[in-house]
């Protein structure tokens, strides 16, 4: 599962914040909020455009968590192939839960989410929502494989295509 930061984060390291994917920490810095100064990490993002300041005192309250380590991807990747979630049959309730998973940014969530869904694709074909569903896990899941194994987004989604041409054969 995945692992706890409670060192904190130093420059360099990578991280996952939901929803803009993997970033570098490249510092922290300091902000004057309503008077108060406060600690915060600097998360830039590889189109280096976007940039994130997360609160040093609880980065976890917004999401923040480090990247998967290479050995954990392999961890990720078997859950996407035979992971199995309840979800509820009822669009509504269907549609917030696979919400949160998407939202939370834990990739295994997402890999057993993504591999439930396209369970039902083949069974059953998906509706449009729940297709796109599938297609954003997916993305989210190539965007953190490609970031930790030093990848292309194309190479990743090529393994990760790989593991449903393994199970459909």
């Amino acid at each position: 599962m995945l692992k706890e930061s409670s060192r904190g984060y130093k420059n360099g390291d990578q991280v996952v914040l939901p929803p803009y994917g993997v970033g570098v920490v490249s510092g922290t810095t300091t902000r004057t909020i309503a008077g108060s100064a406060h600690q915060y990490y600097e998360v830039e993002f590889p189109n280096g455009t976007s940039r994130a300041f997360v609160p040093v005192a609880s980065p976890q309250a917004a999401g923040l968590r480090p990247a998967l380590t290479k050995e954990e991807v392999q961890g990720v990747l078997e859950r996407l192939n035979n992971g199995r979630i309840n979800l509820p049959k009822q669009w509504a309730a269907r549609h917030r839960r696979v919400t949160e998973i998407l939202s939370s940014g834990d990739p295994y969530q997402i890999a057993t989410l993504a591999s439930e869904l396209r369970r039902w694709d083949l069974e059953r074909g998906l509706p449009d929502l729940d297709r796109q569903a599938y297609r954003r896990a997916l993305r989210l899941l190539a965007g953190e494989v490609s970031a930790v194994l030093d990848i292309s987004q194309k190479e990743a989604r090529a393994m990760i295509d790989a593991g449903e041409d393994d199970e459909l054969n």
